[in-house]
C-alpha cells in the first residue's frame, strides 16, 4: 500500500522525475500546493507536463516552475494571467493544451476511474 502521509513537501515530491506528468490541485490560486510547487522547483526536475486548472501567475503558483523552464507542456483550462506563460507559448517553448473546465475535470475523473475515452458535447465538432 502507498504511504499517504509524508513528513514534508520534499518527501511528497521525491518520486517526481524528469519528463513526468504531474497534476496540481487548487482552483485559480486558491488551495494550490505552494510548498509542493516550491519543492518541485528546488528539486530541479525538468520537462514536466503539468495539469492544473490554471498556469499560475508570474512568481506564484505554477508560474515559479515556468520561470525556471521546468514545464514542457501545460494542460489547463485558464492561462490568462501569466506573462511568462504567454511569452513561452508564443515563442514555441511551451506546448499548451487548453481545455474547457468541465472537460478537464471529467478527463481527470475518467483517468482515475480507468476510462480511456468519453464523449462531451463541448468537444464535439
Amino acid at each position: 500500500m502507498i504511504k499517504k502521509v509524508v513528513p514534508n513537501a520534499q518527501a511528497a515530491v521525491d518520486g517526481i522525475a524528469d519528463g513526468m506528468t504531474v497534476m496540481f490541485g487548487g482552483f485559480g490560486l486558491c488551495g494550490i500546493p505552494e510548498n509542493a510547487i516550491a519543492a518541485v522547483r528546488a528539486s530541479g526536475v525538468k520537462d514536466l507536463t503539468c495539469i492544473s486548472n490554471n498556469a499560475g501567475v508570474d512568481g506564484f503558483g505554477l508560474g515559479v516552475l515556468l520561470e525556471t523552464r521546468q514545464v514542457k507542456k501545460m494542460i489547463s483550462s485558464y492561462v490568462g494571467e501569466n506573462d511568462e506563460f504567454e511569452r513561452q507559448m508564443l515563442s514555441g517553448e511551451l506546448e499548451v493544451e487548453l481545455i474547457p473546465q468541465g472537460t478537464l475535470a471529467e478527463r481527470c475523473r475518467a483517468a482515475g476511474a480507468g476510462i480511456p475515452a468519453f464523449y462531451t458535447p463541448a468537444g464535439y465538432g
